[in-house]
């Protein structure tokens, strides 16, 4: 009988071509794996360039603190984001409330009056936190939420040195935000944070700066015929009535002439501190020239502001403004004018605002001729709408 050889190398060489197929596949899942993860990559990179450029084109400090705030969290999908932003003298705060902001509102928006809570948390190494959300060290980065996140990713803004604040970012997954994890992406979206919140905190000092008349510390006669325009435009859409007052400052030049003018520079401080006790936070004062001041009153008919008027004149005629040598008391005399728009008015903000100061310039020298400390009423425009020439009908 016969004997078969048996193949000995057979069982070895199905083995190796088992194995090999089980590496390929194992290969080709690692390949479409990386492919993913490179696909998802690109998408998040050109997402947050897209984002950036956003950031760095804005042209103020809230339209930032609103993308950082409302946008940022839908756009890379964040349960959580606060900005703190270090401001030790309240100019941040003056800043945005002179522009309307409703910073208490603001949920996420954490002003700090100092930078201790920065120093006690980060040192000077400025290195970020990322991982487990630790409340007692963190809380304050998310006091305005209810809900706290379970990992988050807290990294101050600095800039040569100097602190500006955090952006904080939370999640409710524990392993959104890991020590574990490359930190580029963040690093690098505060960097750009850093620069444009210094930026924007430089040209709001500047263009302050700009407006502020330096003697009271009240807008200046620039800012003024600014913002008249705005607010005209407001009103005009919203069929609100404004109101001017023009007020100066009676006998002002006997003070020059006999206490010297640091004398006077500390009357018009007086006078301007006590004008903005009587007025709402959205209204507009400042100083037009020389002892005359302009106030201007959103959605403040002829009757209030009247009424207005009378509180300002009251609250200076009380004043005792202290002098190395005694006390002076001084008055004022106001002139008031309104403007009541309607729907489609053809008039411009420009002629409208230059008739209105005229016209409360006007009453003032009516105050002044009948005896000064007193408010006269220069009267109210009231415009036609404009005719539609559609619905005129021929004769």
């Amino acid at each position: 009988m016969k004997l078969m050889k048996i193949d000995q190398n057979f069982p070895r060489e199905n083995k190796m071509e088992n194995d090999l197929n089980t590496d390929l596949v194992v290969l080709q899942s690692h390949l479409e794996s990386m492919l993913d993860h490179a696909k998802l990559n690109s998408t998040a990179l050109r997402k947050f360039q897209v984002f950036e450029m956003r950031l760095l084109k804005l042209n103020s400090l809230a339209e930032m603190i609103d993308l950082l705030l409302e946008d940022a969290r839908d756009y890379f999908d964040l349960d959580f984001i606060s900005l703190c932003v270090v401001d030790e003298k309240g100019e941040i705060a003056k800043f945005l409330n002179e522009d309307g902001y409703e910073i208490n509102s603001k949920k996420g928006l954490i002003l700090l009056d100092s930078k201790n809570k920065l120093l006690s948390s980060f040192g000077l190494a400025v290195h970020p936190y990322i991982g487990l959300y630790k409340n007692t060290k963190y809380d304050c980065f998310f006091s305005d939420f209810e809900n706290k996140p379970a990992s988050v990713a807290i990294t101050p803004l600095n800039r040569r040195g100097n602190y500006l604040g955090t952006l904080n970012l939370g999640s409710y997954e524990i392993d959104r935000f890991a020590n574990t994890m490359a930190t580029d992406f963040v690093e690098h979206l505060v960097s750009i944070v850093g620069i444009c919140l210094e930026n924007n905190l430089n040209f709001e000092t500047i263009k302050r700066t700009s407006f502020i008349d330096g003697v009271t510390g009240i807008n200046n006669r620039r800012f003024f015929e600014q913002r008249i325009i705005e607010e005209l435009d407001r009103c005009k859409r919203n069929s609100d009535p404004i109101s001017c007052l023009f007020l100066d400052i009676d006998f002002f030049k006997v003070v020059n002439d006999k206490q010297g003018h640091q004398a006077g520079d500390k009357v018009l401080y007086e006078v301007a501190n006590a004008i903005k006790t009587q007025l709402r936070s959205n209204d507009v004062l400042a100083r037009y020239g020389g002892e005359e001041f302009v106030i201007l009153l959103s959605s403040i008919n002829e009757t209030m502001a009247l009424e207005i008027a009378e509180r300002v004149r009251k609250a200076i005629q009380a004043l005792e403004i202290s002098m190395d040598d005694g006390t002076i008391s001084v008055t004022v005399s106001i002139g008031s004018s309104t403007y009541l728009p309607v729907p489609d008015s053809s008039r411009s903000e420009k002629d409208i605002s230059n008739k209105l100061i005229k016209m409360a310039d006007a009453a003032l020298y009516v105050a002044k001729r009948n005896g000064r400390n007193r408010v006269e009423n220069g009267g109210v425009i009231i415009e036609q709408p404009r005719v539609n020439s559609a619905n005129v009908r021929l004769a």
